[in-house]
C-alpha cells in the first residue's frame, strides 16, 4: 500500500489551528495531497511538507513546541522540505524576539522586535495603534532578482489581514521577501532555502491568502 502523500499543520497548542488547517485544505482541493492537523512528532516526520501557525505570547509558543515533543521534527522539516510559517509562527524562526527576551528556533538570522509608535500619527490624523489590526498592503520583495516563486500570480500590493504587536527584522536583506509599512516599512515575509512564512495570516486574507497557501502547496524549493 502507497502512503498518502501528506501536508502537516503542526498543532503544539499555540495556533489558530482550525481556521489555517480548513484553508489549507481548501487549498489542496483537486491535487493529491492530504492535510492533517499534526498533533506527534511522527506525523511531522513523515509529512511531504509543512505548515507551522502561532499565536500568543512567543515564550509560550516556544515552550508548548518543546513540551509537545515536535520542537525535533520542526527543525528537521525546516532543514528538509518545503515549511511555511504563520505569524507568531513566522517570528519563531528568528534567532531571538524581545517580548518577553524569548530566544527563537534561529533559522533565519535576525531579531522580532515590538513597534514603537507610541504618539504617532497615522496620515488620516488618527493614533496608530498597537498591535495593528487589519488589512495592510505587503509588498513583494525580490530575491536574486525575482519574486519568490510562493508569490505565484498574487499581484504586487496585494492586501492581508493583520494581527500582531512585534514584527521580524532578518539580518539579512536577502531574507526580507515582502513588506508592508505601518509607521515605516517593516518585514512582513520571510525566506530562506525551503522555508517561507509570513506575518499576516493567508487563512483570514481571502482569495489572495487562498493563493499563497495553494503556491505552498505546489512548491518544489
Amino acid at each position: 500500500m502507497i502512503a498518502k502523500r501528506t501536508v502537516a499543520v503542526v498543532d503544539y497548542g499555540m495556533g489558530n489551528l482550525r481556521s489555517v488547517t480548513q484553508a489549507v485544505i481548501h487549498a489542496a482541493q483537486g491535487g493529491d495531497l492530504e492535510v492533517i492537523w499534526a498533533r506527534t512528532a511522527q506525523e511531522v516526520d513523515a509529512a511531504e511538507r509543512v505548515v507551522l501557525p502561532g499565536q500568543g505570547a512567543m515564550r509560550d509558543c516556544m515552550r508548548e513546541l518543546t513540551d509537545s515533543g515536535m520542537l525535533k521534527a520542526v527543525l528537521h522539516a525546516a532543514a528538509t522540505k518545503p515549511l511555511m510559517g504563520v505569524c507568531v509562527g513566522m517570528q519563531m524562526l528568528l534567532d531571538h524576539s524581545d517580548e518577553q527576551d524569548t530566544p527563537c528556533l534561529g533559522l533565519i538570522p535576525g531579531n522580532v522586535t515590538k513597534f514603537q509608535l507610541l504618539g504617532r500619527l497615522q496620515p488620516d490624523g488618527s493614533r496608530f495603534k498597537v498591535p495593528q489590526m487589519g488589512w495592510n498592503q505587503v509588498f513583494q520583495g525580490q530575491q536574486d532578482g525575482a519574486t519568490h516563486p510562493v508569490w505565484g500570480n498574487v499581484p504586487d500590493g496585494s492586501y492581508f489581514y493583520f494581527v500582531h504587536s512585534f514584527h521580524a527584522n532578518p539580518s539579512d536583506a536577502r531574507h526580507n521577501a515582502g513588506e508592508a509599512d505601518y509607521g515605516g516599512r517593516f518585514c512582513a515575509v520571510v525566506a530562506r532555502d525551503n522555508i517561507f512564512a509570513t506575518q499576516f495570516h493567508p487563512e483570514k486574507s481571502a482569495d489572495h491568502g487562498l493563493a499563497l497557501y495553494r503556491n505552498f502547496l505546489h512548491w518544489n524549493p
